[in-house]
């Protein structure tokens, strides 16, 4: 016993050295690679930094947006312990033009859920912006219809690895948009409110500030080009120094209250008309009663004024003509009426807010000399504001952390499962002898085995496997996050359990009493004994052989973890798990054909798999040192003179001498019934006997 602990000890240890390696860097997939994924017309343009962030370049070679992997930057662990990469395509308005799927090694997609339902679940991104706020799942609770969220399809039976990728998108376009798009508003945006109705004159306006006014005479202009080549070229600002050069006048037409002020009634009209189809853009009315004129000769309608900027926070805004019919209230004052006039646009969602002071930009022209006249400008700005009371905004809706709505939609699977594990564990701790002892044990047992395949395995797809301890491993590896194992919470649940039990009873808990595959290949046994089928039983030496299998196989998985992850996920599918529990036997030929002969072997082989080959069950096995007690009771004769223990354990766990082997126990409490029995028990018989006999001498 003491050189199998140690030997186990080794192992343990050696797979908490192997975690302390150094990190595996994610490197950015090159540009060659990265081309494929791209559609024409658009095209790959120059790398922006050395995380795999690029240019999208439109057909005309200008840049439409940025292209980037979600691995470099947001390396969060899937199930596998890697992360899933996915390539991201932004426009320049922080929208999704595609989401693809590059690399992943998620285990149920690997052989198990077809693949093609993890690659369309990205297809759900596109078109939206990333100012939505973008969850995977369905609406929880009441008062879910009109919500600000935007809910995304997951897969069945892969919705904690679908979670995963949906967080690493995030947290990667996120990281884009702060870099690359300053502009770029993740919040919602102020918007004019349509109930909000005020009284208001064009005086009023004015004297509130809601109307700004910028004055700039000729001889100010002239002044900003002195010193310059284009000093003294324009004769009249020469001539009439004092006379108005611009006379801007500026107001924010959103609101309807200000709008109904300043234009007139076919002009609200028209305006609203245009609201009601740019539901998200902001109308700005420019008016310049002097001799600027706000645009040039070039102007085309509906482009951006090539004269007029903006800027907000020390970002440019985006403005445009918004080719909307200007009619103006017939009281405002006759200049106005008479001065160059356009309504702007700009889309809120671009970072764009009202009610935060903004710049107005004009620029002002000279040319110099008559043939080939060189162009020369300077900047006339004017800062605007329109009161908060005319806007509204939505609530800010914060999605809940993934692991909350994890914990949401299993709610009734989790309480079930905490239920049932309550009273197992209050039934294996308080009453095992008595449990053991009951008549009906075998049927009780069984129940419980069948609740566990049913619940906690098809349905509730609760079946551990070496995959967890590898992920975590790896994740270890990598100094990433271990927030992937909240994806799932009902596994969580069954793994902190099964941690518990290890101190308690060993790996007796989970192989014995939680482990669905392992309860299949016990009705499998049942049914081989109804059948009257031959029982096959390793000699002494060869069942101490064969037990030692199970490490070594864990020994291979972890020796592939670190010299050949890819090759991981196929060697994983020693565990027909993923076969007969997660995919219902519905896969490949081969992987049924696996399972179902592991199953067919466990009818003349007891529980075969479990015993010689889970590399789960070697975990298991090490996690069982924590084990605080011998929790069954042995006596003196155990052992000398006395096998009956050791004949009828089918799993091994006795040895000659009568100790138990915990390491190879599965809990299934044959011993503890022999032990308080006293019609099988032989110290117990003889000791019966003993005392009738001197009770007859006497």
């Amino acid at each position: 016993m003491v050189c199998n602990i140690s030997i186990r000890a080794i192992l343990a240890g050696l797979l908490i050295w192997l975690t302390t390696v150094l990190a595996l860097c994610a490197e950015p997939l090159p540009r060659d690679v990265l081309e494929r994924y791209i559609a024409p017309p658009m095209s790959l343009g120059e790398a922006l930094n050395d995380q795999g962030v690029w240019q999208l370049l439109n057909s005309g070679g200008a840049e439409a947006g940025y292209v980037f992997e979600t691995e470099p930057m947001a390396p969060l662990p899937g199930f596998s312990g890697a992360a899933i990469n996915m390539l991201v395509v932004l426009d320049l308005d922080g929208r999704f033009l595609d989401v693809q799927l590059i690399s992943h090694n998620e285990p149920i997609f690997v052989s198990g859920l077809p693949e093609k339902l993890f690659y369309d679940f990205f297809k759900q991104y596109r078109g939206h912006s990333i100012s939505d706020s973008l969850v995977v799942g369905s609406p929880y609770g009441a008062g879910s219809e009109g919500s600000a969220l935007v809910y995304l399809d997951g897969v069945t039976k892969g919705t904690a690895s679908v979670r995963i990728a949906h967080e690493s998108i995030l947290a990667a376009t996120l990281k884009v948009a702060r870099e690359k798009m300053n502009g770029i508003a993740t919040g919602p945006p102020a918007f004019p409110s349509p109930e909000y109705s005020e009284d208001l004159t064009w005086e009023a306006l004015v004297s509130e500030g809601i109307v700004t006014r910028k004055l700039v005479l000729n001889h100010e202009v002239e002044a900003k080009f002195a010193d310059t080549l284009w000093e003294g070229d324009d004769p009249e600002a020469l001539e009439y120094p004092d006379e108005p050069f611009l006379d801007l006048w500026v107001v924010d037409l959103g609101p309807p209250a200000i709008a109904k002020t300043v234009l007139s009634e076919s002009g609200f009209e028209e305006l609203q008309q245009f609201m009601s189809i740019a539901t998200t853009d902001e109308p700005i009315l420019v008016i310049d009663t002097a001799r600027h004129g706000l645009i040039t000769d070039d102007f085309v309608r509906n482009t951006s004024p090539d004269l007029i900027s903006a800027e907000q926070g020390g970002f440019p805004i985006a403005l445009r003509d918004s080719d909307v019919f200007i009619e103006l209230n017939p009281v405002l004052p006759e200049a106005l009426h008479d001065g160059a006039a356009l309504i702007l646009r700009t889309d809120r969602r671009l970072g764009f807010d009202p009610t935060t002071e903004w710049s107005l930009r004009l620029k002002a022209l000279r040319a110099h000399g008559s043939f080939q006249p060189e162009i020369g400008s300077v900047e006339l700005d004017t800062t605007h504001v329109t009161p908060a009371r005319f806007f509204t905004r939505l609530e800010t809706v914060t999605p809940s952390p993934p692991w909350v709505d994890a914990l949401r939609n299993r709610q009734t699977d989790l309480i079930i499962l905490g239920v049932f594990l309550a009273g197992l564990l209050t039934l294996l701790g308080l009453g095992l002898n008595r449990l053991a002892g009951h008549q009906h044990f075998t049927a009780i047992r069984l129940t419980i085995l069948l609740f566990v395949v049913g619940f906690i395995g098809w349905w509730g797809q609760g079946q551990l496997s070496i995959a967890t301890p590898l992920a975590v491993a790896r994740t270890a590896l990598d100094g990433g996050s271990y927030a992937f194992l909240l994806y799932d919470p009902f596994s969580l649940v069954v793994w902190g359990v099964t941690i518990l039990g290890f101190v308690l009873w060993g790996r007796g808990l989970f192989c014995g009493w939680l482990c669905p595959f392992g309860a299949l290949q016990e009705f499998a046994h049942h049914i081989g004994r109804l059948l009257h089928l031959p029982q096959i039983e390793p000699s002494a030496a060869w069942d101490d052989r064969l037990k030692w299998l199970k490490y070594i196989v864990l020994a291979v998985l972890i020796a592939l973890l670190f010299t050949a992850p890819a090759r991981l996920d196929k060697a994983i599918e020693v565990e027909p798990f993923k076969t007969a529990i997660t995919t219902f036997f519905i896969r490949e030929w081969y992987y049924v054909a696996y399972a179902v002969g592991l199953l067919l072997s466990s009818m003349v082989l007891f529980k075969g798999f479990c015993r010689y080959v889970c590399p789960l069950g070697a975990v298991m096995a090490i996690g069982g040192l924590l084990r605080g007690r011998k929790w069954i009771d042995r006596r003196d004769a155990c052992g000398s003179p006395c096998q009956l223990c050791k004949v009828k354990c089918a799993y091994g766990a006795i040895k000659q001498t009568g100790e138990i082997q915990y390491s190879e126990c599965f809990q299934c409490l044959d011993c503890v019934t022999i032990h308080d029995d006293v019609a099988q028990c032989v110290p117990l018989i003889l000791a019966a006997k003993g005392r009738k006999l001197k009770m007859a001498a006497e």
